[in-house]
């Protein structure tokens, strides 16, 4: 099993997602929440090499939740996966252990 990364700081003020994609391996999943979900937008900082994590096979997912709490509904990039909190249950008993970056 592999490792669910769940980021909740924005990119734009935080270096957090720069080190959970240093530290991911093609196996694991992250998952954007809070502010972290501005990290979904195709201009946000390091989104190339999110979508590089992506193609190597990294499932990349946000909590729909605040994603249209902070109007960006329209504004992700496609390959962001959008999860319900019972899909975040779902990630975090599909995987070994769960990593909080904040």
């Amino acid at each position: 099993m592999s490792i669910l990364h769940t980021v909740n700081k924005s990119p734009f003020t935080n270096n957090v997602l720069k080190t959970c994609l240093e530290m991911c391996s093609e196996s694991d999943s992250i998952l954007f929440l809070e502010d972290g979900v501005y990290g979904t937008m195709p201009n946000a900082p390091l989104n190339d090499l999110l979508l590089a994590h992506v193609n190597r096979g990294t499932n990349v997912f946000a909590l729909s939740n605040d994603v249209q709490a902070r109007g960006l509904s329209q504004k992700i990039s496609d390959f962001i996966q959008l999860v319900d909190y019972e899909g975040f249950v779902k990630l975090a008993t599909h995987h070994r252990c769960i990593q909080s970056w904040y």
